[in-house]
Formats: C-alpha cells, sequence, structure tokens
C-alpha cells in the first residue's frame, strides 16, 4: 500500500483519497497534487517512488518534468511582457524578430503563435538535437521556414515549436531566454518556486525518474470500423508517417528526444521540459487568478483577454477538436477542467496545471507514470474530486 504525505483541509478530503486511489487502482508509480483556493493551499499531498529501480521515495521536494504543462509558465512569461507594454500580441512578430519575416511570414501576429495558428508546427528539414539544444539554430531554422497551411485559416497544435517561437519572441523583447525569464520574474517573486526551464545541475538529484507502460492495445492495429467515431481520425494521423501529427514531434534529428537525459533536461525547450514540484506551479496559476503572500502575475483584464478563446475546432495535427487562447489550453468536452472560464495546460501522459478565476483556484498535478491512452483517467479523476469538494 502506498504512503500518501501532506495534508489537504477537510473539506477536501475526497481529494486525498482520489489521489491515493490513483495508486491503487490506476496505476501510479509516484506523484504529487496541489491544489489553491483564493491564494492559499488547501491540498498539497505526494506518494509513491521517485525512482523505483532504486527504491527512492517520493519526497515533498521531488521535481518532475511536465512535458507540455511547460506551455502555461511560457505564455504567462508573454502575457506579463504584454500587461507591462514591451510586447504586443497583435503586431507582427518581424516587428521583434526581423528574419521571421522570410516565407511570406511578415504579416503573422505574435497571438498566431499563442494559438497554434502559425502553421509552423513542422521543419521541412529537422534539425539534430545537439543543435536544437543549443537554441540559435533551431530558432533560425523556424524563421526561415514556410508555414504547412495559410496562417491564420486554421489551427494546429505546435507540439514542439512552440516553445522556441513564443521563447525566442520573450527572448528578443526582454533580452532574456524564457527559462532566465521565469526564473526572474516569475519563479523569484513567488519565494523561489521549484519551476524551472532549463535545469541547474545541483538539482538534478531531485528529479524523479520516468517510466512509459505500453498500451495495452494498440489502437493502429486495429480495423478503423471498430474505433469509436471521434477518434477514427487521430488514430488514421498518428499511423501516418508524414502526417502533421508525427512531423510536429519529429523536428529534431532524432526525433525520439531523451526528455529523461541531464542535457535535454538543461537545456531550454520551452514547450516540452519545464520541471517542476506541483507546489510550484500550482502557486504560479494561483497567482494568475489572484494574489498569493501578495503577488499577483497578472491583472483579471489580462487573463481575461489571454484567455478569450482564439481557435476551437478541428485540430489539424491533433485530430481531434481543441481549443485555445493565446498560450492556454481552455475547457473541451474530453477536459471540462472546473468550469467554462478555466484555462492551463496539460502535460504528456499525464501532468495538468490550470486555473479557474471564478472559483479562485488553482490546480496541478504531476506523475512520472507517463500514461499515453485515451481512458486514462488520473487527473479526471482528481478534477472531479475538486469540483465536488467545491459545491
Amino acid at each position: 500500500m502506498t504512503m500518501i504525505h501532506g495534508e489537504a483541509a477537510a473539506q477536501f478530503g475526497g481529494v486525498k483519497a482520489a489521489f491515493e486511489e490513483n495508486f491503487t487502482q490506476r496505476g501510479d508509480t509516484g506523484a504529487a497534487l496541489c491544489v489553491y483556493v483564493d491564494g492559499k493551499p488547501v491540498v498539497d499531498v505526494w506518494g509513491g517512488l521517485a525512482d523505483p529501480a532504486a527504491n527512492r521515495p517520493w519526497e515533498r521536494d521531488t521535481l518532475q518534468l511536465v512535458y507540455s504543462a511547460t506551455k502555461g509558465a511560457v505564455a504567462t512569461a508573454a502575457h506579463m511582457l504584454a500587461e507591462r507594454g514591451e510586447l504586443d500580441l497583435d503586431a507582427p512578430v518581424a516587428r521583434y524578430w526581423p528574419e521571421f519575416a522570410a516565407q511570406g511570414k511578415g504579416g503573422i501576429p505574435v497571438r498566431w503563435l499563442l494559438s497554434h495558428r502559425a502553421g509552423l508546427v513542422a521543419l521541412d528539414e529537422p534539425v539534430p538535437l545537439a543543435d536544437a539544444l543549443a537554441w540559435t539554430p533551431m530558432v533560425d531554422a523556424l524563421a526561415a521556414q514556410r508555414p504547412q497551411w495559410t496562417p491564420g485559416t486554421a489551427h494546429g497544435y505546435h507540439g514542439r515549436t512552440f516553445g522556441w517561437l513564443v521563447g525566442e519572441v520573450i527572448r528578443r523583447v526582454s533580452g532574456r531566454t524564457p527559462g532566465r525569464f521565469l526564473a526572474e520574474e516569475i519563479a523569484a517573486p513567488l519565494g523561489g518556486l521549484d519551476l524551472f526551464i532549463g535545469l541547474p545541475p545541483a538539482e538534478r538529484a531531485r528529479v524523479s525518474v520516468m517510466s512509459y507502460p505500453e498500451p495495452e492495445v494498440d489502437l493502429a492495429s486495429l480495423p478503423p470500423e471498430s474505433l469509436p467515431a471521434e477518434i477514427r481520425a487521430a488514430v488514421a494521423l498518428w499511423s501516418d508517417p508524414r502526417s502533421l501529427a508525427n512531423r510536429a514531434f519529429a523536428v529534431t534529428d532524432p526525433a525520439d528526444v531523451d526528455f529523461g537525459s541531464p542535457q535535454v533536461q538543461a537545456a531550454e525547450v520551452p514547450s516540452s521540459n519545464g520541471i517542476c514540484t506541483a507546489r510550484a506551479l500550482a502557486r504560479m496559476y494561483a497567482a494568475l487568478v489572484g494574489e498569493v503572500d501578495g503577488v499577483r502575475l497578472l491583472s483579471r483584464e489580462t487573463v481575461a483577454a489571454a484567455t478569450a478563446e482564439q481557435s476551437a475546432g478541428p485540430d489539424l495535427v491533433m485530430g481531434l477538436p481543441s481549443r485555445f487562447g493565446s498560450g492556454f489550453m481552455l475547457p473541451t468536452l474530453l477536459m471540462p477542467l472546473t468550469g467554462p472560464a478555466a484555462f492551463g495546460h496539460q502535460g504528456r501522459g499525464g501532468s495538468l496545471a490550470f486555473a479557474d478565476p471564478e472559483r479562485g483556484l488553482a490546480f496541478c498535478y504531476v506523475v512520472n507514470t507517463i500514461v499515453e491512452r485515451a481512458d486514462d483517467r488520473r487527473a479526471a479523476t482528481l478534477v472531479n474530486a475538486v469540483r465536488a469538494a467545491l459545491t
């Protein structure tokens, strides 16, 4: 039986119980969950193993790589610059990054990078991984790349390229890399959050080890007519090596990036390699929708503008409907979160972080068992328990 550590307010006892059930019923190995309400933590729990092979327990300060949940922190940085008047989201990207105007991209506004409408999901020639980790070769390749569709006419999830595209705008405007901006302008004011894009070597020993269980059923091997209608298009895309779905995650050579490696974790890959505690990312989201110990990162007006719907409907990359504001995922039927005003970002295989301004809520769940199945209910179960506690 997995020992669950930490605390939950009495009202949220069902959330702690659901977290424990993720270990006993849904296959979690190591995980943490933190929930804030009105700027105060009401759930802060963790349990399991950070490294099963070494029998290393998950501690209060264990760090977890959260894949695309990183995008929420990057979006926050961009909106902070916009609120300060240093970045106009509706101005052309080329105003800040002149080289970006190549291949007819001079009219693409910054907002289309944030809302996945720029069509720059893939590269004609993938960049060697070592060069991508060095930053400049990757952003140069993106500046020179032609879009995969007419920008602004559709949207498709920029799974890997989002971080370099938005990150280079942040760098050009602020003079700081996204990781440094995050450290100085988000983590430090909130008390030194354990939230990193570009892991310092001294923190490496605290990072959990990820596992990737094989799916019980390979959906691509099944006859299309046997699949639920709503996922047939997505399965077909992932089965085609030349589809945008696969090319969007193959912008480096090799395409299969080891996100557990020290080299990748130490670099800045702002779409995908954020490393944090659940407590840190929940605290960041809490400071987006209210004050946390006197600190608020964005005004109510900026949050409303950042979460106004920009993209909705069929996603050209994922093959499923998706919704985005300017950098943040918005609720859908498949991911309703805690209400229509909620916003945030999920990460590959399980992690989820979001805020709900109508409830004064912030939520973050991080996990080291990376499950890539449509029926993975771990995060959804926790969200449902939070919603029940608030009613």
